[in-house]
């Protein structure tokens, strides 16, 4: 019942292709009505529920499908390609997207860690993926009407919209994606850290050494964990990230060169061969192609 209010509200609400803004900071609600090829994208901390139509997340070759049975969350900064397997404007992609404050997630997940030793991430197990699929289950569900709801009212909107996000945030740290994000925000987010390190110095030339020196870790250990984490290495998560930010600029109208220059790109043509041999076309080829798919690539 609770999710088919939650459709019903975004139904309501959102009348045309987009995002619209919910009067929480950082929760957005969203359709789409036309099937997206997948492109390149960067997600950002955030929490993709669905609720009409599906979702998908190519990472490293490995694709996540989600819908109204599975939420997306996603607690740390991943360069993935995305898009709509189907939409229409009959059927078409409805969902909510929820950023994840740090700060408080932060909070959350070490009031979590202190309060409760169950909910601690056994020492030298393994580390969840950096994307994780989770169920919806009715504390998620719960929390998200409540959420959504303020939307009704302005004044309550105001006065009771982060104590309702942190509400949403408490059962997402609690469900499937809860060793994920207490991970990711918790005591113990060395690979977090350095993926927001990362994320900000990609147009600086940054070994694996000095990343695994600022966590406090020997290369070897850094490079397993952070592999764990990220599906990817090191380098090729790096690479990833400056070749997805650069399409995501091409794709906005700034030129191949400028875009190569501003991720870290000293040649073009380097950037070109690169940007071919994961994408299978040379940038101005892509430019063509998936230009429309970019625009519409929402987490």
């Amino acid at each position: 019942m609770s999710k088919r209010q939650i459709k019903q509200l975004i139904v309501d609400r959102v009348h045309g292709n987009g995002l619209v803004e919910t009067g929480v900071k950082g929760v957005q609600l969203f359709r789409v009505t036309d099937p997206v090829r997948c492109a390149p994208a960067v997600y950002e901390p955030t929490v993709v529920a669905i609720v009409s139509g599906a979702k998908e997340a190519i990472l490293d070759g490995k694709s996540y499908v989600y819908d109204s049975s599975r939420y997306l969350c996603c607690p740390m900064s991943m360069p993935v390609e995305a898009g709509v397997p189907k939409a229409s404007p009959a059927s078409p992609l409805l969902g909510v997207m929820i950023s994840l404050n740090t700060r408080v997630m932060a909070e959350l997940a070490i009031e979590m860690e202190r309060a409760g030793g169950a909910l601690r991430t056994p020492k030298g197990g393994p580390l969840p993926q950096g994307l994780t699929l989770a169920r919806w289950d009715d504390a998620f569900t719960e929390a998200l009407l409540r959420l959504l709801q303020l939307g009704e009212n302005p004044a309550d909107t105001a006065v009771l919209g982060e104590g309702r996000l942190r509400e949403l945030y408490y059962a997402v740290l609690k469900g499937d994606a809860g060793d994920s994000a207490r991970r990711a925000f918790g005591v113990h987010n060395e690979i977090a850290r350095t993926i927001e390190y990362l994320s900000s110095h990609l147009n600086e030339a940054v070994t694996i050494d000095e990343m695994a020196g600022q966590v406090g870790m020997s290369r070897a250990v850094f490079h397993r964990k952070f592999k764990q984490a990220t599906t990817m290495s090191p380098v090729q998560f790096v690479k990833s990230m400056r070749l997805n930010q650069a399409g995501m600029r091409i794709a906005g109208g700034m030129t191949v060169n400028e875009a190569a220059m501003e991720v870290g790109y000293i040649s073009s043509s380097q950037f070109s061969r690169e940007f071919k041999r994961m994408y299978g076309q040379s940038p101005k080829q892509w430019t063509h192609s998936m230009k429309e798919a970019a625009q519409g690539a929402l987490p």
